[in-house]
């Protein structure tokens, strides 16, 4: 694979104003192929849709509200439904909140969502209720969805569906000294796995056989930066973890069993974003984060190839957010960011050797 380039003829238009960002883009593929982005912002979740796969066009923003909503994360499986998670407050008369977890989900691109439903909280007592943090999400290979939020007492808590899609009850997660939301993720042989930051370091939990307990599984060797980590499957049945060590190292990749190895990349403060595509006719992995500088910071390497280089390169393209890589329906790898005015713009693979990008379009 050749070094990377970039087309950078910035084209901007005009649309409506999306208010206050506070979570997102996600970019995500459909069944048909179609793009869809996220961005939560002024208590709704916008939603942009491409008119045709590969298109230039997009419709939207179809705003959905999210009222007392924050800690907004989007997952997705291999059934491609787009899970929506969230934290959600609501006052009440004697001046506490009541604190749950909500979620909704989108079935088929462009069509709606449906309401919000609660999953409750791990806690009754409404002290301990309003300390726990936002939740994260996976879609096992069955469509069952498992979510999971850190407590107030440094723990994890853990609800999922079962084979039958009915939901188990709040359980305890074999974890302690939690500072953040953990990295939960599926693989195409069925099995759920979490990466979890913690005051030590890191927690990797796993699952022995489909639908068992996440138990502790290998060490780390690496402190994540929390908000950081993200997982992508680079083999089957193999996740390979991506994270920002707060040691200096810049971004880290793990996988269970082996030492992370150090891919540099000076990443800001935000999540990793990471995603398969073809480069130069090889399977590689392209990973984005928000730069020190605020810019959009790609990189690229064989997958699972880390130890034989790494290549980064600086888009120059300012973002207010982290960015998020899908592939399109046309088999491009895209990037979408918010920008500096709150609207999102999209860029996308082209012929070319490296890893090329079109011109950033607004949608």
């Amino acid at each position: 694979m050749r070094g990377l380039s970039l087309d950078e003829a910035g084209r901007t238009g005009s649309g409506p104003d999306t208010g206050t960002v506070t979570g997102g883009p996600w970019l995500l593929a459909g069944h048909d192929g179609r793009l869809t982005v996220y961005v939560h912002a002024g208590g709704a979740v916008l939603r942009w849709t491409e008119e045709a796969p590969g298109s230039r066009r997009w419709s939207g923003p179809d705003p959905v509200p999210a009222k007392g909503i924050t800690d907004l994360t989007v997952v997705q499986g291999q059934n491609r439904y787009a899970h929506f998670l969230g934290r959600r407050t609501r006052p009440r008369a004697d001046d506490w909140s009541t604190v749950d977890v909500v979620r909704a989900t989108q079935y088929q691109t462009g069509r709606p969502m449906t309401e919000w439903r609660s999953l409750g909280n791990p806690f009754k007592e409404i002290a301990r209720a309003v300390e726990i943090g936002g939740p994260s999400g996976a879609v096992a290979e069955d469509g069952a969805l498992h979510v999971c939020v850190p407590t107030g007492l440094g723990a994890l808590a853990l609800r999922r569906e079962d084979k039958q899609g009915r939901w188990e009850a709040w359980g305890k997660l074999p974890a302690a000294g939690v500072t953040d939301r953990p990295a939960l993720a599926a693989t195409s042989t069925g099995l759920v796995e979490a990466l979890v930051p913690a005051r030590t370091g890191a927690l990797h939990l796993c699952q022995q056989k489909a639908g068992g307990p996440l138990e502790p599984g290998y060490e780390v060797g690496a402190v994540p930066l929390p908000g950081s980590v993200s997982a992508l499957e680079t083999a089957p049945g193999r996740l390979t973890y991506y994270l920002t060590d707060v040691r200096g190292a810049g971004v880290a990749a793990f996988r269970a069993g082996r030492w992370p190895i150090p891919l540099g990349g000076e990443p800001g403060d935000g999540r990793i974003s990471a995603v398969r595509t073809m480069l130069d006719g090889m399977d590689c992995t392209v990973l984005a984060f928000r730069s020190l500088t605020g810019t959009v910071r790609l990189g690229a390497c064989a997958t699972e190839g880390e130890q034989n280089g790494f290549w980064w390169t600086d888009t120059g393209r300012r973002c207010a957010g982290d960015p998020s890589l899908a592939v399109d329906g046309r088999g491009r790898m895209a990037v979408a960011v918010v920008g500096a005015d709150g609207r999102p713009v999209v860029a996308r693979q082209v012929d070319g050797q490296g890893l090329t990008l079109s011109d950033w379009r607004r949608i």
